[in-house]
């Protein structure tokens, strides 16, 4: 699964880098969805182009269009979901690695922070914040995660159906944490590489960490979503 928002610039290399010969190997037959935020340059047409199902998401931001992927993905009854960025920051082809690695019920987590960061892949500032960030989820909620705001995760099915989440913008990665942590799904985080993006980035430091440190307190407090959409 592949969230975009005028992402025509990285698509087409990301799909191409995804190994779906290995993964067939490894006994998975495979489809790539893009949820698309409303995009307003080619990448729907592109992602058309390259045999993709495209989901045009109902809300604006990531978590919506996460979240509607995730109801498409239990309605379809598939057994694993790969969810990462398509602005060429991931590797596909550490997918291989990931899915090997996902425990029965449960979820991996791409961990850049113990991983290898190359040049300018990530500013000093959100270097500090993802740290920050990580180290507030772990003391609030007493459970192991190494890099709260990765965008590469693999879920079993039956993570994706126990998971409660009304996120709507880019704090969806730290809900999805916190559901973990509730529904007592377990976790496991496997180093990656993380390059720099192409493309405009769409995070911003100060008020996307804001929400997501307010994210993390409010579930703290209400452990299901006071509201789901």
């Amino acid at each position: 699964m592949l969230p975009t928002l005028d992402e025509e610039l990285g698509l087409a290399d990301v799909y191409a880098r995804i190994p779906f010969e290995e993964l067939k190997l490894m006994g998975y037959s495979t489809k790539v969805v893009v949820v698309d935020g409303g995009s307003k340059d080619n990448t729907v047409e592109l992602a058309k182009e390259l045999g993709c199902t495209v989901i045009p998401q109902w809300g604006k931001g990531k978590g919506a269009g996460i979240r509607q992927a995730f109801k498409r993905f239990i309605e379809d009854g598939d057994d694993v979901l790969v969810m990462l960025d398509s602005d060429g920051t991931y590797y596909p082809e550490e997918i291989p690695k990931l899915v090997s690695a996902l425990p029965e019920s449960g979820i991996v987590i791409g961990d850049r922070l113990h991983g290898t960061l190359e040049p300018d892949a990530m500013t000093g500032i959100n270097w500090i914040g993802n740290h920050l960030l990580t180290w507030l989820a772990v003391a609030l909620y007493g459970k192991q995660i190494n890099d709260l705001c990765s965008g590469f995760w693999v879920f079993s099915n039956y993570a994706v159906k126990n998971l409660r989440l009304n996120s709507m913008r880019f704090e969806i990665e730290a809900e999805m944490y916190t559901s973990c942590v509730h529904q007592n799904i377990s976790i496991r985080h496997i180093p990656i590489r993380y390059a720099k993006r192409v493309g405009d980035a769409k995070l911003g430091s100060i008020k996307d960490g804001t929400s997501i440190a307010r994210k993390l307190i409010i579930r703290r407090i209400f452990l299901t979503p006071h509201e789901e959409n």
